[in-house]
């Protein structure tokens, strides 16, 4: 790693309203708790050591699931990795790989074929691509960001791991399945059939032992057994008025592990579902047109939503429900997958239906580059990043 951002580093800007102009506090600072807010609910402690899933690390704050995503909180296994962003350019079957430092293209390679996103293992180990229609993984040496012999899995539209490290799970959105399988060879342990059509998105329960799955083309959301391997609850997003049937997207976790927000790209906006079950649905958010993917900001005080309808990106404040800043891209563009620079300060994103990656300052919405790459650029991941481990999709560590 040639950089270093030290944990002190604050950036003192005011808090400003929705324009592309105002500032929002990004610093490495960590929320204060949300009891000051009753609309967020308490931070409670998410899981008590005794009632996490077996083999899952233990949690570094009782009061917050993201506390390992500081920046400079690399874990060893990522020190020597140097800074890339990895493209998966699902219309070209290739990746492509840009230098954040400079914003230039040092490397493209081809992939099988549809290329979806680009996955860090749990381990941190590997990088890999998820080539949907090609039926393989390809992995990527994230030391030399050289990729190796593909390993052939069906349908991997998109890929996770269970906290505990013992699973891969494959969303097989065409199969219709979830796929548990091993997390180094990818041999299959279990295939668990869904009620849902296009299973996509994830993510886990503070302890661990449940995760919520989005089914974009059925309005659906799964809940399920991580140790049992099963699903226990299936839950059906109401359509809002003069809306079109909800397309569930991006699924991510509250800070104080209370809740779930699910990015939904036709109803414009984040359902918000208590995340323990029975999960159910508390309330909907406007952020939009086309809110696709959701990201933490690195002090755990913002949510971060790509509009790809309309070429914004939304911050949501964690503690009061409220988008606090709404950042246009120059030019206008389809922000869809994308992550946060080691340091928290600059969001990736890819430009799907532009073939362009988005390079954008947090603190206020300065578009620093838009950098050409192949076509139908999708779930990119920026790495390495800090975290001790990884869930999956393009890098969701804790």
């Amino acid at each position: 790693m040639k950089r270093t951002v030290a944990l002190s580093m604050v950036l003192l800007l005011a808090a400003g309203g929705c324009s592309g102009n105002s500032h929002t506090d990004i610093s490495t600072t960590p929320a204060p708790s949300s009891t000051q807010v009753p609309t967020a609910g308490p931070h409670v402690t998410p899981a008590a050591k005794s009632s996490l899933l077996p083999g899952m690390p233990p949690p570094l704050s009782p009061t917050d699931v993201w506390a390992a995503d500081r920046p400079g909180m690399l874990a060893a296994a990522v020190r020597r990795f140097p800074e890339r962003v990895y493209v998966p350019n699902s219309g070209s079957n290739t990746v492509t790989e840009i230098d954040p430092r400079t914003y230039k293209v040092i490397r493209r390679f081809r992939t099988g074929r549809e290329p979806q996103h680009v996955v860090p293992s749990w381990d941190l180990k590997t990088l890999w691509v998820n080539n949907d229609l090609g039926n393989s993984l390809t992995p990527i040496n994230p030391l030399t960001g050289l990729p190796g012999k593909p390993v052939a899995v069906h349908d991997p539209y998109n890929l996770y791991f269970t906290p505990d490290g013992k699973h891969a799970v494959v969303m097989a959105s065409n199969d219709k399945q979830l796929v548990f399988r091993d997390p180094h060879t990818m041999a299959v342990q279990k295939a668990v059939p869904v009620p849902c059509a296009g299973v996509n998105h994830a993510d886990f329960t503070a302890d661990g032992t449940s995760f919520l799955v989005s089914c974009e083309f059925s309005a659906d959301l799964l809940v399920v057994d991580t140790a049992a391997e099963k699903v226990t609850q299936v839950v059906h997003l109401p359509m809002r008025r003069r809306m079109g049937m909800p397309m569930p997207q991006d699924v991510k976790l509250s800070p104080n592990g209370r809740f779930y927000y699910v990015a939904d790209m036709v109803s414009n906006g984040i359902w918000v579902l208590n995340a323990r079950p029975p999960v159910a649905i508390k309330a909907f958010i406007p952020t939009g047109k086309g809110a696709h993917g959701l990201y933490v900001t690195r002090n755990s005080r913002y949510l971060i939503i790509t509009n790809r309808g309309e070429g914004s990106i939304s911050l949501l404040d964690f503690r009061t429900r409220k988008v606090v800043r709404k950042i246009k891209i120059t030019g206008g563009g389809s922000p869809d997958m994308g992550g946060l620079s080691p340091d928290g300060l600059v969001f990736w994103v890819s430009g799907r239906y532009n073939s362009v990656v988005y390079a954008i300052r947090l603190s206020d919405g300065k578009l620093l580059a838009k950098i050409p790459v192949g076509k139908g650029p999708h779930g990119l991941a920026v790495y390495p990043q800090p975290g001790r481990y990884s869930l999956g999709h393009t890098g969701v560590f804790r």
